[in-house]
């Protein structure tokens, strides 16, 4: 394998089943000097964690301080062929593009390849029309007493504007983005969607929402029901959830596969 000259390469690994890893990717990846999983926007899970290593070579983890403060990570990538791989498409957190920015503002070539994302998989496997999604959404943990409402808000916004909302559910109930990554559980994801409406003045009782879980792998399963439905679920490891604005008629029928 011929090794690459200096630079940054953000490189997306797909949904999390590695089999849905880019040529591309693998063969970026591979021909780098220095490899790393960024371990805190999205998780790889831990049955995929060795396969990534017989696939690429050996590589580290590297959390959120790393990512945030690069100083070191593009120290390196201005000697040498660095890669970051991460979960999904590379660009898909603000996080990445911040990282693509500092690394054209310090002279360092940074290559970008792209993989699946979660919101492409999502919005075509639930059978809602991609066009008529809002703002995309990250439900977070609350923090002691504190609960952020701000993202609750969103989805009023867009239900408001009869458009649905792809709801991502927070990995880390520190906020530190260090410690090993905790994703959401669907009933924490309802008890703060509650807590967030009841704070608001809003009554959701009557809301049916779609929860996905593990999407992207052969184990994937989407189900449409009433909040305490989609509580009471514990298979699945990661989730994310849909909230259907206005549904046409055929938008209608998909959800009713999920029941």
């Amino acid at each position: 394998m011929v090794e690459l000259d200096s630079g940054l390469w953000l490189i997306g690994l797909g949904p999390g089943d590695l089999s849905a890893m880019t040529t591309a990717a693998i063969e970026s990846a591979k021909s780098c000097k220095y490899r790393f999983l960024e371990g805190y926007t999205a998780l790889l899970p831990p049955d995929e964690e060795g396969k990534l290593s017989d696939m690429v070579g050996e590589y580290e983890l590297l959390m959120r301080p790393d990512v945030e403060n690069p100083d070191q990570l593009l120290k390196l990538a201005s000697k040498s062929a660095v890669a970051l791989m991460i979960v999904g498409d590379p660009l898909q957190a603000t996080t990445h593009v911040d990282l693509q920015l500092r690394a054209k503002a310090a002279g360092i070539t940074c290559h970008v390849v792209h993989g699946i994302s979660i919101t492409t998989i999502v919005t075509g496997a639930v059978g809602l029309q991609s066009y008529r999604f809002g703002r995309q959404v990250t439900l977070a943990y609350p923090y002691g007493d504190y609960l952020a409402t701000s993202p609750f808000e969103l989805i009023l916004d867009n239900l408001q504007r009869d458009l649905h909302s792809l709801v991502l559910l927070d990995l880390d109930p520190t906020g530190m983005g260090i410690d090993e990554q905790k994703p959401m559980s669907p009933a924490v994801a309802v008890d703060v969607l509650r807590r967030s409406a009841e704070k608001v003045g809003e009554n959701i009782q009557q809301w049916k929402i779609v929860l996905c879980s593990d999407m992207g792998r052969p184990e994937q399963r989407i189900f449409y029901g009433t909040l305490d439905d989609v509580k009471s679920i514990n298979d699945g490891s990661i989730h994310c959830v849909v909230i259907p604005g206005r549904l046409d008629e055929l938008e209608a029928e998909a959800l009713s596969r999920w029941n």
